[in-house]
């Protein structure tokens, strides 16, 4: 496949497949790329990047509020750009857990 052939049907997905795309080719491309989990128990079952107990609404929640992928990597220094990768892909992909998330934390 030529990268002009990738390009039309990367174009044709539709924005959660483009997610999942983004997400497979992080971590094919990204040693150690961690990923997305959700482990019943830890921050009360919401999706976490794996390996650590930050939950994806709360690094959508301070993106809404402004602060960019170099601010969160210097807050989150054991982070790397290919886990914000994940994150955002992970966002686009399930933006309605996303905003329940946010809604349920602001009430608390």
């Amino acid at each position: 496949m030529t990268v002009k052939q990738l390009t039309t049907q990367l174009l044709a997905l539709t924005p959660t497949e483009k997610a999942q795309a983004i997400q497979i080719l992080t971590q094919t491309i990204s040693n150690g790329a961690r990923g997305i989990t959700k482990t019943p128990g830890v921050c009360g079952g919401d999706a976490c990047i794996a390996k650590t107990r930050i939950p994806i609404w709360l690094m959508v929640s301070w993106r809404h509020q402004g602060v960019s992928d170099a601010e969160l990597l210097s807050f989150y220094p054991h982070l790397s750009a290919a886990d914000l990768v994940n994150v955002w892909a992970y966002a686009d992909a399930y933006p309605e857990e996303i905003e329940v998330a946010i809604r349920k934390n602001e009430e608390a």
